[in-house]
């Protein structure tokens, strides 16, 4: 049977994707609908860097999520090569969902996003949604939903909370109705198709910025090295990875004093590796200066952008 079940008539399947200014909400929100931690979320703007799809599986539908990482004014190659890829993926879905914070008026960089939507709006539906309405107050929200309904024409506007799920239900209903019919994408019980050490890489670096509140959010990049079983047993997997920075300053804030910084960052990412994999791990970390990496074609080649 391959993983696919009979499907119902009226089935619906196919591609939705989150758009907004960098921290707008947009994993938190896809983690919410798909009911699991799969695309990276931190408190630091510009911690998404690959499209990571999360699948909803439904009774009626199959809804795969493209999160892109946050269009902005590009001042790096890899910032431009990102603003690259969130187009790519506008083409290629068949729902958008604009996301603007509720605690954040909207500002330029919204009608900047927005700017660019007009061009697509025409030949795919483009909801509006109000994220985080947890972190404001009614008034505020509906300032918000006035404030966004300017900026263009939405097929549908929603205020929603990744945080404790206000209308994320309701969010699913309006994203699937816009999907075509037919049959699933990817077998029952797929959560991403992204390879595991993609996501691993992620998880490794989600923790390596969630203390450091210096600048360092684009200067961190992770590779797998290698994720290999531990010889003699099935119940532990090996994992070695490489933090990449890009001066030896960034190195020893990552590292921190005795190594301790690094120790934390390990042990976090080890319990999120393992609850993602399901296996105990033993996860290898060193961190590694490549100089002024986001700016160097053949090193971004190298680490995967």
């Amino acid at each position: 049977m391959n993983g696919f079940a009979q499907v119902p008539e009226g089935f619906r399947s196919g591609f939705a994707c989150f758009v907004g200014r960098p921290n707008a909400g947009k994993s938190t929100l896809t983690n919410a609908l798909i009911g699991s931690k799969i695309a990276i979320t931190s408190s630091r703007p510009q911690t998404t860097r690959h499209a990571i799809r999360g699948i909803l599986h439904r009774p009626d539908a199959q809804l795969v999520v493209v999160d892109t990482p946050g269009l902005h004014k590009p001042r790096t190659l890899l910032g431009s090569r990102l603003n690259d890829l969130v187009r790519e993926t506008w083409a290629e879905v068949d729902v958008i969902g604009f996301c603007v914070p509720a605690d954040v008026p909207v500002g330029r960089g919204d009608e900047f996003i927005a700017g660019e939507l007009r061009s697509v709006a025409g030949r795919t539906p483009v909801i509006g949604i109000v994220t985080k309405t947890d972190l404001a107050p009614p008034e505020q929200v509906a300032q918000r939903l006035t404030e966004l309904s300017g900026l263009m024409d939405f097929a549908e506007i929603v205020p929603v909370s990744a945080v404790d799920g206000f209308q994320v239900g309701l969010l699913s209903d309006l994203l699937v109705a816009r999907l075509p019919e037919g049959p699933p994408l990817y077998p029952d019980g797929e959560l991403t198709d992204e390879p595991e050490e993609t996501l691993v890489a992620e998880l490794v670096r989600e923790a390596a910025l969630e203390g450091v509140r210096d600048e360092l959010p684009h200067s961190i990049a992770v590779v797998v090295q290698e994720m290999l079983p531990r010889e003699g047993r099935d119940d532990m997997l090996d994992v070695h990875a490489t933090v990449y920075v890009e001066r030896q300053s960034q190195k020893g804030i990552v590292i921190g004093k005795g190594g301790e910084r690094l120790r934390a960052v390990g042990t976090a990412a080890r319990r999120q590796i393992e609850a993602l994999l399901g296996t105990k791990v033993y996860l290898d970390l060193h961190v590694t200066v490549a100089k002024d990496w986001q700016r160097d074609p053949r090193q971004l080649r190298k680490l995967g952008f």
